[in-house]
């Protein structure tokens, strides 16, 4: 039985090895190959929902009038075929987190529909994000800026919630169409951070910070935070504030700025009587109009993981994303919108 046990842990200790080694060897092999882009993947929505049609017809639609039907379908598609080519309308999903990690994956995609669209097209973004970190969605924003300065009209839809960060990137569109309860607004800043200098204060541990430049540190999370600190801290947020405001003042002139700048959210409707948006409709149905009239292509492209993350996906818990996505919420660095 001794050895039996001693057998099992040399087998144990053995198998650890070999994962370890794995996982050292995949992370150097992983770290130097280049992430490549994913290929963009291009769906045509007039086919798709033209299929949905066919499908419920043949169920529902009686031998003469499904080929009734047939036939009218026929007769319009040769007349389009004719016709000269319909106006195109691209459309792009955005859904937000923290640190606008679509943000690159857009950035391709508008890269590649910019090779394309002219200003009889129309770009629709389909913007889901309740906010994070305000350089992350300026970047955001200043993507879909690209698209204005090609002078190629710009639509986001929000069919549940575009805020602070969102609704920065929504405010660059020419017009916001917004479903019924969707949230809209947050014209606001916060950032938060814990301190823990009297729970090291009663454990006797000591902390120090060293900084070259009066604010290059002000609040912290060990240290002892003055005054001082928290007023530079404040005047920093009052900054980005304004920021945000000028922002927004500057890409919807309708909107009352000192009005709805207070970090307060107004559901569909009321923010269209606020002027935070142009139309009360869901994406389906903006997007199935838009069908009737135009091609509209959806543009995708998912994110190719890299060997790195693939390794790690099965090893990574909920509770570490949880306690990650606290950490840096809680940075005091990290400003959000």
């Amino acid at each position: 039985m001794e050895f039996l046990s001693e057998y099992g842990m040399f087998l144990a200790k053995s198998a650890t090895v070999v994962v370890v080694v794995m996982m050292i060897v995949g992370i150097v092999v992983g770290a130097g190959q280049k992430v490549k882009p994913a290929a963009l993947k291009v769906t045509r929505l007039n086919d798709k929902y033209k299929k949905l049609k066919n499908q419920i017809s043949e169920v529902v639609l009686d031998k003469k009038a499904l080929k009734s039907l047939k036939k009218e379908e026929k007769a319009l598609d040769k007349k389009d075929d004719k016709e000269e080519a319909k106006k195109r309308v691209y459309v792009l999903d955005f859904n937000g987190d923290i640190k606008a990690s679509q943000a690159e994956q857009m950035r391709d995609e508008i890269s590649a529909l910019l090779t394309m669209a002219t200003p009889e097209d129309e770009v629709v973004i389909k913007v889901e994000s309740g906010g994070g970190m305000v350089h992350q969605y300026g970047l955001a924003a200043s993507q879909l800026d690209r698209i204005k300065a090609k002078n190629i009209p710009l639509t986001v839809c929000v069919d549940r919630v575009a805020a602070s960060g969102g609704y920065m990137m929504a405010v660059v569109a020419d017009k916001i169409v917004a479903a019924p309860f969707a949230i809209l607004g947050s014209i606001g800043v916060v950032a938060q951070l814990p301190n823990f200098n009297r729970l090291l204060k009663k454990n006797d541990i000591d902390f120090e910070v060293h900084t070259a430049g009066e604010y290059k540190r002000t609040l912290t999370l060990f240290g002892e935070n003055t005054d001082k600190a928290r007023e530079k801290f404040q005047d920093d947020l009052k900054e980005v504030h304004v920021l945000f405001k000028d922002f927004v003042s500057g890409h919807r002139s309708s909107v009352d700025v000192d009005k709805v700048a207070n970090g307060d959210i107004w559901y569909g409707q009321k923010a269209l009587e606020m002027n935070l948006a142009d139309e009360i409709k869901t994406s389906d149905q903006y997007l199935q109009e838009k069908c009737e009239v135009a091609d509209v292509y959806m543009i995708t492209s998912p994110k190719k993981k890299s060997l790195v993350e693939k390794l790690s996906k099965g090893t990574e818990s909920t509770l570490t994303k949880a306690l990650e996505n606290v950490l840096t919420k809680s940075m005091f660095q990290k400003w959000f919108v």
